[in-house]
């Protein structure tokens, strides 16, 4: 069954700006834990309309995020009808293919696939995202050269190949579930448009 998603995405994580998890280096504080999340502006698997649903995933790496295997907490809009969400978890969860399930491929446990309230909020250089009594992130976009973007394009560990990573710092990470809780400011962020397909 064919499927297309395009969106935008954010994560953030408690490594330094710029993570070095990107450039498979190993994270700032030996240990990583990141929030992603995703707006699906069009999107289809099959008959079945995705456009305007969230996903997120949440993310605990006890090393170097190549070496080890990543405990891990989905999150599928709970707009969703039962087609929807059995599509969402199907694309995310690295069944249907493309690169979702390369993502995917990095989980060695899954804590959890819960349908949930997702606040999914952006501007042009913010993004936020909300789950109620669970999380909350806020990235800003840095500002490089001439006022402009600074962006990492390129990089190894990416979630939306063929888009630049724009660099930014977190004003919260807040996480509260499975047995995790993170509280981190001040540290790493990007955010790109993306694109994924599979057949």
């Amino acid at each position: 069954m064919a499927w297309q998603l395009k969106g935008v995405y954010f994560e953030t994580c408690n490594c330094d700006v710029a993570c070095p998890c990107v450039f498979l280096s190993g994270p700032t504080a030996g240990e990583c834990t990141l929030l992603v999340g995703w707006h699906i502006e069009s999107g289809n698997d099959g008959d079945v309309r995705l456009n305007g649903l969230n996903v997120a995933l949440a993310v605990h790496s006890p090393g170097h995020m190549m070496d080890t295997k990543w405990r891990a907490a989905a999150y599928v809009d709970d707009q969703a009808n039962a087609s929807q969400q059995k599509s969402l978890l199907r694309i995310f969860g690295g069944q249907a293919g493309g690169h979702p399930a390369r993502l995917a491929s990095h989980i060695g446990e899954l804590l959890g696939a819960t349908p949930a309230p997702i606040t999914f909020e952006h501007t042009e250089k913010s993004y936020r995202l909300r789950i109620p009594n669970i999380a909350e992130a806020e990235i800003e976009a840095m500002t490089g050269q001439g006022d402009g973007p600074i962006e990492i394009s390129g990089h190894p560990l990416c979630i939306a190949p063929g888009f630049p990573a724009r660099a930014s710092k977190s004003k919260t990470l807040h996480y509260r579930d499975h047995g995790m809780a993170w509280d981190v400011d001040g540290k790493n962020g990007f955010f790109s448009p993306f694109e994924y397909s599979g057949d």
